[in-house]
């Protein structure tokens, strides 16, 4: 049987969209969120409202949730992932190298390889703060993007580190092969980002999303392409897709963004050119600075030598 759940909307949500806000209030993924609202289950001052409706601050909020018996239960698969490199290793914190088609941890809709069950097959106990499926994540990179993730093997790591990216405390630094030439060479993309309305899985710069920053720098310029130095000081999904691609110089091999499939099969890509080539921050446990580097995979580095000869 449902469970009937009300609540009144905080003032920190006002505004927020449902399925948003039903996921942070009653710990659900934003998926479920939504399937709920499509169902009717979403009920907002006595009226079913859509998943994009607005919330408003003190408005009653009723959510009926299925029992647990009837959800689809997400759970740590403890498996390999092949090609999932550690970095560093310590009581604190482990920081991995992620390959390309694996998930930070499991989701609903997806079936390959997570961080999670990489680091569980591999013996490695981590936090058992957040969500069960998303234990010691503190952030995330694309199943498309690969690179440096941190993972807190600590309550306290956790904790400390879920801080350290709220506050944007955190240097993540990316390399990004994107299309043509960007004007400046130097430049901040300031612009706010928000779902789609029109795609469930696909972001947008949106006056109504939320605020995003980020600065690049031209490493090379190529005949078709360049390759930019990204520094995120916000963190939003899809940021650095959705925000070259905004300026009109979408990510090499990113289809979803409106990067050219001609030039993606000329250079080999089957996926966006993006990688997280570093990560600092203060060390929960030691509190000294740390920095960590990754190398480009294989696929990126042979399409850059491609783009390099023509």
């Amino acid at each position: 049987m449902a469970e009937l759940r009300t609540v009144l909307v905080p003032d920190g949500l006002a505004g927020e969209r449902v399925d948003a806000g039903v996921a942070r209030l009653f710990g659900v993924s934003r998926t479920k969120a939504a399937d709920l609202a499509g169902a009717g289950l979403v009920v907002l001052d006595g009226r079913a409202v859509a998943k994009s409706d607005r919330l408003s601050p003190g408005a009653m909020l009723e959510v009926s949730l299925p029992a647990a018996d009837e959800s689809p239960s997400l759970r740590v698969v403890a498996e390999p992932v092949p090609g999932m490199r550690i970095v560093h290793d310590d009581d604190d914190i482990v920081v991995v190298d992620k390959p390309v088609g694996v998930a930070a941890h499991p989701s609903v809709g997806w079936s390959g390889p997570d961080v999670v069950g990489g680091l569980a097959a591999a013996g490695y106990r981590i936090s058992t703060s957040g969500a069960p499926e998303r234990q010691g994540i503190v952030s995330r990179l694309d199943v498309g993007t690969s690179g440096l993730m941190v993972v807190a093997k600590s309550e306290y790591a956790y904790s400390r580190l879920k801080q350290a990216f709220r506050t944007r405390a955190v240097d993540k630094n990316y390399h990004a092969l994107v299309q043509g030439l960007p004007d400046p060479l130097v430049g901040t993309i300031d612009a706010p980002i928000g779902r789609h309305p029109g795609h469930e899985y696909k972001f947008a710069v949106m006056r109504s999303g939320k605020p995003s920053v980020t600065h690049y720098e031209v490493i090379e310029a190529f005949r078709h392409a360049s390759l930019l130095d990204i520094h995120l000081e916000t963190g939003r999904t899809h940021q650095i897709r959705v925000h070259t691609a905004a300026i009109k110089h979408p990510c090499c091999g990113d289809p979803l963004y409106g990067a050219d499939p001609t030039l993606a099969k000329k250079l080999g890509l089957d996926r966006q050119w993006l990688h997280a080539v570093g990560l600092g921050f203060e060390h929960p446990g030691t509190g000294s600075y740390v920095h960590f580097e990754s190398q480009y995979p294989e696929d990126l580095q042979r399409a850059l030598d491609v783009v390099a000869a023509f």
